[in-house]
C-alpha cells in the first residue's frame, strides 16, 4: 500500500455522526476530511493519494448514490463505503451495483467500519497499482513506430511474420526485424506476455473512454486490428 497517510473523506449530514466518525477514525491513524452535504465535497477537487470515502445514503438535495455517481467524472477514484440509518434490501442491492466495498446501518460497530475502511483501502491500493503498471505500459507503447505498432498489434492478434507481411505489403525479413524492435521496447519475452500486455492497454482505453488526447497511445482491441487496411456497536448515529 502506499505509505502516505490514507485520507478517509465523510459525507454525512448528521453533525454528531460526522463528529463521532472523525474523532474515531483520527484516532486510528487516519487523515480525516468531513463534509456536510454533497455539494461541499463536489466542491473539492479529487484527494490525492490513498484514501476512501464513507457517504451516508440519505442526505438532502443530493442522495449518496447519487453523489457516487457524480463524483467519478470530476477524477474521484477512491472506493466508496456506503452508510444508512435506513437498511432496505433494495437499497442496499443498488449500493453494492455501484461497486461500494460495503453497506453498513447504523449504529454500527467500531470493528465493522475498520474492517470495511481497510478492504477499501486495499481495493485502492490495488488499483493504484494496476494504474501504475498501466501508466509504464503505455509509456513502453510509446516508443513504437507507427508501423512497429502495427506489428505489434498483428503479432498479439496471432499473426505469422509471413501473414503479417502480406497485410502491410513488405517483406517477411523486414518484419522479423519490427519484431524483435517491438518485444526489446516492450519489454517482454514472448508472444504470450506480448499479448497480455497490448490486452491491458485495451482494457485501459476502454476504461477511459472521455479521456482526452490521441487514442492511438493504447491499441486497438483485437477485432479492429484484424481489420485494418495494411463487536458491540459505537453509536454512530440512529435512524432518523
Amino acid at each position: 500500500m502506499d505509505d502516505a497517510t490514507p485520507t478517509i473523506v465523510i459525507v454525512d449530514d448528521d453533525e454528531s455522526v460526522r463528529r463521532a466518525l472523525r474523532r474515531q477514525l483520527t484516532t486510528a491513524g487516519y487523515n480525516v476530511e468531513a463534509y456536510a452535504t454533497a455539494a461541499e465535497l463536489l466542491q473539492r477537487g479529487p484527494v490525492q493519494g490513498p484514501g476512501c470515502l464513507i457517504l451516508d445514503v440519505r442526505m438532502p438535495e443530493i442522495s449518496g448514490l447519487q453523489l457516487r455517481d457524480s463524483l467519478w467524472p470530476l477524477g474521484h477514484s477512491q472506493p466508496v463505503v456506503f452508510m444508512t440509518g435506513y437498511g432496505d434490501l433494495e437499497t442496499g442491492v443498488r449500493a453494492m451495483k455501484t461497486g461500494a466495498v460495503d453497506y453498513l446501518t447504523k449504529p454500527f460497530g467500531e470493528a465493522a467500519l475498520l474492517e470495511a475502511i481497510e478492504r477499501a483501502l486495499q481495493r485502492d491500493a490495488a488499483a493504484r497499482h494496476e494504474q501504475e503498471a498501466l501508466a509504464v505500459l503505455q509509456s513502453r507503447y510509446l516508443t513504437l513506430t507507427r508501423r512497429e505498432r502495427e506489428v505489434c498489434r498483428l503479432v498479439a492478434d496471432g499473426r505469422l511474420n509471413k501473414q503479417i507481411a502480406a497485410v502491410l505489403g513488405t517483406s517477411e525479413k523486414t518484419i522479423k526485424v519490427h519484431r524483435a524492435r517491438v518485444m526489446r521496447k516492450m519489454c517482454v519475452a514472448s508472444v504470450a506476455e506480448l499479448v497480455r500486455a497490448v490486452d491491458r492497454l485495451a482494457r485501459g482505453r476502454e476504461q477511459s473512454d472521455d479521456a482526452p488526447g490521441d487514442t492511438s497511445t493504447s491499441p486497438a482491441p483485437h477485432d479492429e486490428v484484424r481489420e485494418q487496411p495494411r463487536e458491540q456497536p459505537t453509536d454512530f448515529g440512529e435512524a432518523r
